[in-house]
């Protein structure tokens, strides 16, 4: 069975260190392959700097297009919102049976693991990939809590791998930011996905 790691985000825009983790996951783990899985629109939240989910996955796309082990899917976008990764899981399950699935994500993201629908019926059955992140100085302090108190006991439940992917503090919400301040931002996107949002004047 091959076994898949997804990758979930806005990625709006997507940026160079969304890439590196991606490419870091493919590369150095036991994965076969990255799925970056674009979260759709909550059609209940109208966010005005979220870019049409058809557009941020076209974005994620080009930025990956020469990379054979990343892909980019719009899986979520035909499933009930708001979307639950315990369903999305269920349903790729289902649908790729010849394929094993595990969950990329940050450290803030294991912090409130524990508060998200059937969080242990997702460890029993999936691996997680935790790669480090950037944190401010109040999140440095609860991860530092949660490591000494093994909180949950997540740090060390046998489904979770701490990966030492490199770490890059940029947003995407610090891209759009520059983008409308007409900031130069070409070394924070790839060559493709920087001429998408130029051409179609993204985030001005």
């Amino acid at each position: 069975m091959k076994k898949v790691g997804l990758y979930f985000g806005t990625f709006n825009p997507v940026h160079v260190g969304h890439l590196i983790i991606a490419n870091y996951m493919a590369d150095h783990t036991d994965l076969d392959e990255v799925w970056m899985v674009v979260t759709p629109q909550n059609p209940l939240k109208k966010k005005s700097s979220l870019l049409p989910d058809i557009h941020r996955l076209q974005l994620v796309q080009v930025a990956i297009e020469d990379n054979q082990k990343l892909r980019a899917s719009n899986i979520e976008f035909q499933l009930p919102k708001p979307s639950y990764t315990i369903n999305t899981l269920a349903y790729l399950s289902e649908k790729y049976s010849d394929r094993e699935f595990a969950l990329i994500m940050g450290e803030d993201n294991l912090r409130t693991l524990h508060r998200w629908k059937h969080y242990e019926q997702i460890l029993d059955n999936h691996c997680l990939y935790v790669y480090p992140r950037a944190l401010t100085k109040q999140e440095l302090a609860e991860m530092d809590e949660l490591r000494e108190n093994q909180k949950n006991g997540l740090l060390h439940h046998p489904s979770v791998a701490l990966c030492e992917a490199p770490v890059m503090k940029v947003s995407s919400s610090f891209i759009r930011r520059s983008i409308r301040d007409k900031k130069d931002v070409r070394y924070l996107l790839t060559e493709p996905v920087y001429n998408y949002v130029t051409e179609m004047h993204f985030y001005k």
